[in-house]
């Protein structure tokens, strides 16, 4: 395997202690709670025919100099006015990554701005985004071929067609909130995690694909779980909940299979089954560094992944401006320490029912109760984010109508 120069210059990892240690100081970057981040991810569309293909080298022609590399090599990759950078995910998905903010709103005005000039960069070129967190018309088309790319769908593809579903057709709301103080960490880890089913049923959009119903209601978080357990199964779960939250991601990390392996050649795979755990032993023609430690977590995609922040992965993707009300609700969950123990006590009893919630929604009778509880707690914590009256306001309204579809839910 030949190395490339800049593999080089990162640091040796000599065992696995070495590893826990680099983990450690990466992962859960304590503090006060101040910064909220989120990420929008979105299918794109010819805006008069919603099944037609969009190629690669239409998406380069209408992102222009935003245009990440992996669709146009010589681009600058220059941010979005507000701060956003564009990637473009494999099926030619298009996604902002908002630059996070010490305030939801200024979160949200900046990033609904980058939002309206992308949205006039695909108009100009007669694309639309999606309204819902997986294709409702295309079947599952590669669209940006990568050696990460070729090597994921090569793994995906021994356990069968949700691996292609997942890179080709999904979209989803990644909200990221920062980890605490030292003696929040464990709660906000746990509440991060338990309030995931219920919100996924509440906000789920993903019930058709490919111009069929799918018999989910996120199709999505569906194609998710039948990916590879080691890599997308939570993290933490009721029944370890007493798991320090850094050794249980450890944990997570060095048994996870490798899914790429980065070499300056075309050919990125890996013997099958080979852990980063099993690469720290001596698997492979070379050891380790912190770099292919940081590169093997960015393949691994549970339902929470901590990158120094909390990034909570679980949400579809909502149509038009509608991504602000879950990323206002999980903020107001978090706005406080009293509340997110509300929230934990709140969600705790259907913490680990991710199935039933992508499968049946609000339909899932506990399901429905926990959403209702929650969104009483977010409507009381919402005055601590400072809102603009108008937007909170706005929040407020879409919050109880939701919560009036969950109460109807619970009944």
């Amino acid at each position: 395997m030949v190395m490339s120069p800049e593999l080089d210059r990162v640091t040796v990892l000599g065992d696995e202690a070495a590893a826990r240690g680099h983990l450690a100081r990466i992962c859960f970057k304590t503090g006060p709670p101040t910064l909220t981040g989120v990420e929008l991810e979105w299918t794109v569309h010819d805006a008069a025919d919603p099944t037609r293909r969009v190629d690669r080298e239409r998406l380069r022609e209408a992102l222009g100099r935003h245009s990440p590399v992996t669709v146009d090599p010589t681009s600058p990759a220059d941010e979005l006015r507000r701060g956003g950078t564009v990637t473009v995910e494999p099926g030619g998905q298009v996604e902002i990554s908002a630059a996070a903010r010490p305030s939801v709103a200024a979160l949200i005005l900046a990033t609904e701005a980058d939002v309206a000039e992308l949205r006039a960069l695909l108009d100009a070129a007669g694309l639309v985004l999606g309204r819902t967190g997986m294709d409702p018309w295309r079947s599952p088309r590669p669209v940006v071929e990568t050696p990460r790319y070729r090597a994921m769908r090569r793994v995906f593809d021994r356990r069968g067609p949700a691996g292609r579903a997942m890179m080709y057709s999904t979209a989803g709301l990644q909200v990221c909130l920062d980890v605490g103080e030292p003696g929040q960490v464990a709660e906000r880890w746990a509440t991060a995690h338990a309030v995931g089913p219920p919100l996924l049923a509440a906000f789920a959009t993903a019930d058709r694909h490919a111009g069929r119903r799918t018999g989910w209601v996120s199709a999505r978080m569906a194609a998710w779980l039948a990916i590879d357990p080691a890599r997308t199964r939570p993290v933490w779960s009721p029944g370890r909940a007493d798991r320090d939250p850094v050794a249980a991601w450890t944990e997570y990390a060095l048994a996870a299979p490798l899914l790429c392996v980065r070499d300056d050649g075309p050919d990125w795979s890996t013997p099958p089954g080979v852990t980063f755990a099993d690469w720290l032993a001596g698997a492979l023609d070379r050891p380790p560094t912190t770099d292919d430690l940081d590169y093997h977590l960015s393949t691994l995609f549970p339902p929470v992944r901590p990158r120094g922040y909390l990034e909570l992965r679980y949400l579809d993707a909502q149509p038009g401006r509608e991504w602000t009300v879950p990323l206002a609700v999980l903020a107001a969950l978090f706005a406080d320490p009293a509340t997110t123990r509300q929230a934990l006590a709140a969600a705790g009893p259907v913490a680990d029912r991710w199935s039933a919630a992508a499968r049946r929604g609000l339909a899932e009778r506990p399901l429905a109760t926990a959403a209702a509880t929650l969104f009483d707690l977010a409507l009381a914590a919402l005055p601590r984010l400072d809102l603009p009256a108008g937007l909170h306001d706005e929040i407020d309204r879409e919050i109880r109508r939701r919560r009036a579809v969950a109460e109807r839910g619970h009944r």
